[in-house]
């Protein structure tokens, strides 16, 4: 990822330096429970313990001839252990070592997103409390539909939300998988305990089966739900772009003093944040397909999975935890103009009440063909001229025999809608 976009805690978790640690970790973990078994002396463990260490730079050296980046690692370990280094990887294939870290770092990284999505969750029903009764027009197809609230709005993201929480907490317990089975996953120089204390004592689950590596799909599950997190992101962020937009202006991003819109327009206030996280998501979405593409490999294992995910796990998990980060700062800091909502809701002079009018001629009797077809003529004369809805169909003659001024007034009380959004807020717990 580039540094643009980078946090210093994904930063950290994906560099080199940790990469490497963790690589040392496993080696340490299977050591010591491979002496616990008597198959490593303990004079030799303390050595390896006490002495252990790599050096980057050495590793690319090394590398540069092995063209073996495991084979590196060992070979620069060896050369700072010595001949109790013969204890170190016994038994293990590349990818057991390799797996294994990855899914140390993996859930490691979705431990930072889990956090930052508890916190959005909880911005996003706090604010859905704040904005329970702002009244706002709902939209279908981009045109004026009927009432809603701003705040009904922000509790069915606050939703949304905590169904990713939900499935995230799966997706760590399946990515937190790792292997010590092996060339082709069968054990041969391992016994299976060894893979299952190596896992306990690093908070991993054993594989329950594997070949040479840890079956992809749980990367794939791992990477396609960061898309599908990134893709709510994106669903908020243009809904709040289209309310920014001059013609509606019904809330706002965060303007910092000092902050420039536009190189060549000074009045300018552009959606920066939300279009950046438009952008962003559509590549969390490439990089799940790419995962899913990575499932089939050939036999036990090829390695064309390999070089790709070097990329797209570490920059998928970044540019989430980035995203996420941007969302909890919009979010905080929206601004939000109530006076342009009720503004924009009566642009339509009362058309918003035309199914009100409909459902209420139905239940005086009136066929739902005929009622639809009176007040549709009529709510044609509001968009073609400009019209009251109200006061044209108190002029209708086959709708004021069924009307009187008290139904009106009831039939376009916006207050109204509240009855049942109240149920909606009980039923997610929202007060």
């Amino acid at each position: 990822m580039i540094n643009r976009y980078n946090t210093p805690v994904m930063k950290k978790i994906w560099s080199d330096k940790n990469k490497y640690s963790t690589w040392l970790k496993v080696e340490i973990a299977a050591s010591e429970v491979l002496c616990e078994m008597g198959l490593v002396p303990k004079k030799s463990l303390k050595v390896i313990k006490e002495k252990a260490d790599f050096s980057i730079d050495r590793i690319l050296e090394i590398e540069k001839e092995t063209r073996h980046d495991v084979i590196a690692f060992l070979t620069n370990l060896s050369e700072n252990i010595g001949p109790d280094s013969r204890f170190i990887h016994m038994g293990m294939t590349s990818s057991d070592l390799l797996d294994t870290s990855l899914a140390l770092q993996c859930k490691e990284s979705a431990l930072i997103i889990k956090k930052k999505l508890s916190i959005f969750h909880t911005i996003l029903r706090e604010s859905a409390i704040e904005h329970r009764e702002t009244f706002q027009i709902g939209r279908s197809h981009g045109i004026h539909a009927e009432l809603i609230t701003f705040g009904f709005k922000l509790a069915l993201w606050s939703e949304e939300i905590g169904r990713h929480i939900s499935r995230w907490d799966s997706i760590i317990h399946s990515i937190s998988t790792g292997k010590i089975s092996g060339a082709v996953g069968t054990y041969q120089h391992l016994d299976p305990k060894v893979e299952e204390m190596v896992c306990e004592r690093l908070g991993l689950t054993p594989a329950s089966i594997s070949s040479q590596v840890v079956q992809r799909d749980h990367h794939a599950e791992f990477l396609n739900g960061i898309g599908l997190i990134g893709a709510t992101l994106e669903k908020i962020a243009i809904e709040i772009r289209h309310l920014q937009r001059t013609e509606v202006l019904e809330a706002e991003e965060p303007f910092k003093k000092g902050q420039k819109g536009s190189s060549a327009m000074p009045h300018k206030r552009n959606p920066i944040v939300t279009e950046r996280i438009t952008g962003m998501s559509r590549l969390l979405r490439a990089n799940a397909m790419v995962g899913l593409e990575n499932v089939a490999l050939w036999h036990e294992r090829d390695i064309s999975h390999s070089s790709v995910e070097r990329i797209i796990i570490p920059d998928s998990t970044t540019l989430l935890d980035y995203m996420l980060g941007k969302m909890i700062y919009l979010l905080e800091n929206l601004q939000v103009y109530p006076e342009n909502m009720l503004r924009n809701i009566n642009k339509t002079k009362g058309l918003i009440f035309s199914q009100e009018v409909l459902l209420f001629l139905i239940n005086k009797g009136m066929t739902r063909e005929k009622a639809y077809a009176v007040v549709q003529k009529n709510a044609m004369k509001v968009w073609e001229k400009n019209l009251d809805f109200k006061k044209i169909i108190l002029q209708d003659s086959n709708i004021k025999k069924y009307l009187s001024d008290k139904d009106i007034n009831e039939l376009f009380n916006m207050n109204k809608i509240m009855k049942n959004i109240n149920k909606v807020y009980e039923r997610l717990n929202l007060k």
